[in-house]
């Protein structure tokens, strides 16, 4: 290990330093904030030092055979063997690149944001399915103590310009594996950011989660509580 001896000061904002404790408490040693930048960190030089596109001479023979097999067997699809071919044999690796940057774009999703994800679905999920077994008198409390939240209770999405990375987990974890499936068919873009007002939802939710399953759903303080937890304390 390295020895830490260049002392280097930064100041952050508020969402920078959410978004590296949400990565540091999914991590199995629970970091310190210093070492959880510097994980990131070197995460990200190292990203950057990514080396271009390399087969070996085993996966460019295996490549190579399955193209041979597309013209025999009349297989259509989005890959043109041909071009495969012809971008290997001449060592042509850029090519594919960018004839598929939807193959080889190099993102992957940041875990600590699909936890956050699975977080702020758990939790609308609870809300919505309390919040439609209660009484008249309660959903008019509700209303009236979380003004103006509490008239419509219903997950609306992400900001899909600036939450993007939320949005499509989102939508991945609803349309493609059939997880919270209430809100499938819903577009989820509402053109606003929320992120921060549902991790201040989700830090009141979690401490109830616990007691909450089948047959135990949240009552109406617990929802107005929660509710009430995404003002923004600033304003």
């Amino acid at each position: 290990m390295q020895l830490k001896t260049e002392r280097f000061e930064m100041r952050l904002d508020s969402r920078t330093l959410e978004r590296v404790d949400a990565w540091r408490v999914c991590q199995s040693d629970l970091p310190s904030r210093a070492e959880a930048i510097r994980r990131l960190m070197g995460s990200g030089l190292s990203e950057m030092e990514r080396k271009p596109l390399k087969l070996s001479d085993g996966e460019k023979l295996i490549t190579l055979m399955l193209c041979e097999l597309y013209k025999p067997h009349k297989i259509e699809g989005d890959i043109d063997p041909l071009f495969v071919k012809e971008a290997l044999l001449g060592g042509h690796y850029w090519g594919l690149k960018w004839e598929y940057p939807s193959i080889f774009h190099g993102h992957e999703d940041n875990s600590a944001t699909v936890h956050e994800v699975v977080n702020v679905l758990d939790m609308w999920s609870f809300l919505e399915e309390s919040y439609a077994v209660l009484s008249k008198k309660d959903k008019d409390h509700i209303a009236k103590e979380t003004e103006p939240f509490g008239k419509r209770i219903v997950f609306r999405g992400f900001d899909g310009n600036n939450e993007t990375e939320h949005l499509l987990i989102a939508r991945f974890l609803i349309d493609k594996l059939d997880r919270f499936t209430r809100f499938k068919g819903r577009d989820l873009n509402v053109h606003t950011p929320r992120i921060r007002g549902y991790q201040r939802m989700v830090k009141v939710f979690e401490p109830i989660r616990p007691n909450l399953g089948p047959g135990n759903l949240l009552g109406a303080e617990a929802i107005i509580k929660i509710l009430n937890a995404q003002r923004n304390d600033d304003v």
